[in-house]
């Protein structure tokens, strides 16, 4: 005897299948533009075009110092350089889509607003995931070496792609609030490039002055940098990484913040 199931269960099925087949069409719509637009080539470009900036000069006079290896000083920052190039197009990624109207044309569907920031999340982890690949192979071909162990190295890369993800979300909201590409470049590049330059990542902090040393310190990007080397020599303790744990949690909240502004932003 066959049985025969009732009209509506047929109707249910279909509507929890709906948002997970627009998340897939959505989030292959992303990585189809992704590749589409070489980001995958700039993934790899970024941190290859920081060590050689900045490796090559700069060698000969950090490895003179005493126990400096700089290829293994400076891959905290070309990680975080890597991570920050995909945060950067994820914001450039919402922003053109709020540009082009794409955001108004998911809107009149018969879809989540939940969808969209989804399938954007999935997308920028792809291209996270491809940015620490790329970070890594030149961070081995300037001398650096994984010296942390197993366990340094497993907590070194969870902590970086910690990082990556929270600012992918933190920069997303950023591109879905600013709308415009323009206004979403700005917002970027300047805290990106000051907050790099005044940091650890490329120098020790004694070669600071003196009046800028706390700062230095204290930001974020330095934060990460000291947690990063700790956990790569098999130094880490919970005074060292805890700094990092809080800015991470900092940057949570602002993420949080901006995608609820620019969710509710886009969607009216």
């Amino acid at each position: 005897m066959s049985v025969v199931a009732p009209p509506h269960s047929t109707g249910s099925l279909q509507a929890r299948e709906r948002p997970l087949a627009q998340w897939w069409a959505l989030t292959g719509r992303g990585v189809a533009k992704v590749v589409r637009n070489g980001e995958l080539i700039f993934a790899f470009l970024s941190p290859a075009f920081l060590a050689v900036c900045f490796y090559l000069p700069l060698r000969s006079i950090m490895d003179s110092a005493p126990g400096m290896n700089y290829g293994q000083f400076l891959m905290p920052i070309i990680v975080l350089q890597s991570v920050g190039f995909a945060a950067s197009s994820a914001a450039m990624r919402a922003a053109n889509d709020g540009a082009e109207g794409i955001n108004t044309r998911f809107r009149v569907l018969p879809m989540s607003a939940a969808v969209p920031m989804l399938a954007r999340t999935a997308t920028n982890l792809v291209l996270l995931v491809v940015s620490l690949m790329c970070a890594s192979v030149a961070c081995l071909l300037i001398g650096w070496r994984a010296d942390g162990g197993v366990v340094g190295t497993v907590g070194l890369f969870a902590l970086a792609a910690a990082i990556g993800v929270l600012f992918s979300m933190l920069a997303d909201g950023i591109g879905l609030v600013a709308r415009t590409p323009e206004a979403t470049s700005q917002a970027m590049t300047l805290p990106t490039l000051i907050l790099g330059m005044l940091s650890t990542g490329f120098v020790p902090l004694s070669q600071f002055p003196e009046w800028i040393q706390p700062f230095v310190r204290n930001q974020p990007i330095s934060q990460f940098a000291i947690a990063m080397r700790a956990l790569d020599s098999n130094t880490a303790t919970w005074d060292i990484v805890r700094p990092s744990i809080a800015w991470c949690g900092g940057l949570l909240v602002a993420a949080v913040v901006l995608l609820i502004l620019g969710s509710r932003k886009a969607w009216k």
